[in-house]
């Protein structure tokens, strides 16, 4: 398995170095997201279908490849049809402003720090993809179950804001309709979601290894809730919109769906 995680490694190094020099030649680094997602994705099935002990592909290894696969060209497409001939995205823009002279430099360690991120996906993919557990059973339709939840929500959270965007009269609005008004980031919240239908293919009591199957869902949490995801975000969403978005902070969740607090009135 370790050999598996170094080769998952060494895959997502040259994928993110090829998205750093594609990034620089057509001046947009939001293509960097779009090679991390089909890398990840391509990476982490040809893990999953990696022969076991020189045996034939079992059941399971071929669902945790098409999980993943699902996954990734789902949310490949969805952002390279957001980057191709748009401008820049705003976190990549800031990154831009903020690196000044050393963009290029700094970057290219923007890029590369995503790859050890992909080897630690790998961990819970492999975990489920080599599950001991014989055949397909309940916890193989709960694990499909969930990622087909999670893949339907993050598509639908998509399309509202598309359609929200798409609207000249929403121009400088925020959107808080739909699953929007329940969460300022449903379409993350799906995301993460997804990553929980491996521990539950891979889990086994009797197996303390299996543990590190929420290595996965862990470290989604952190990139999206922590780092890379909703910070960077509502910074420019707080530069853009002002009081409007402070006022949707407070009535709206960051990230788990909940009910939307009434709006307060203003001081007469």
């Amino acid at each position: 398995m370790l050999s598996l995680l170094a080769l998952v490694l060494i895959a997502m190094i040259l994928v993110m170095s090829a998205a750093w020099a594609f990034g620089l030649r057509v001046g947009n680094a939001g293509w960097t997201d779009v090679f991390w997602t089909f890398g990840t994705g391509a990476a982490l099935a040809g893990a999953a279908l990696w022969p076991i002990d020189g045996e034939g592909i079992a059941a399971r290894q071929w669902l945790v490849a098409g999980l993943v696969a699902a996954w990734s060209i789902r949310l490949g497409s969805y952002i390279a049809g957001r980057v191709a001939g748009h401008p820049e995205d705003g976190r990549y823009a800031q990154f831009r402003e903020d690196f000044g002279a050393n963009y290029r430099v700094k970057m290219a360690g923007v890029a590369l720090a995503q790859a050890p991120a992909a080897a630690l996906l790998a961990v819970s993919v492999l975990l489920a993809a080599r599950s001991p557990h014989l055949g397909l059973g309940i916890r193989d339709g709960l694990a499909v179950a969930i990622a087909l939840i999670a893949i339907s929500g993050e598509t639908l959270a998509d399309a509202q804001m598309r359609n929200f965007r798409a609207n000249p009269a929403n121009k400088g609005k925020v959107a808080d309709t739909g699953l929007w008004a329940w969460s300022r980031h449903p379409n993350y919240f799906f995301e993460w979601l997804i990553w929980l239908a491996y521990p539950v293919l891979a889990l086994d009591l009797d197996r303390p290894i299996t543990w590190l199957a929420f290595t996965a869902p862990v470290v989604m949490l952190v990139l999206l809730t922590r780092v890379s995801g909703i910070p960077p975000l509502e910074a420019a969403m707080l530069r853009s919109r002002g009081d409007a978005y402070r006022d949707y902070q407070r009535r709206v969740s960051a990230f788990v769906p909940l009910p939307p607090k009434r709006a307060q009135r203003p001081p007469a």
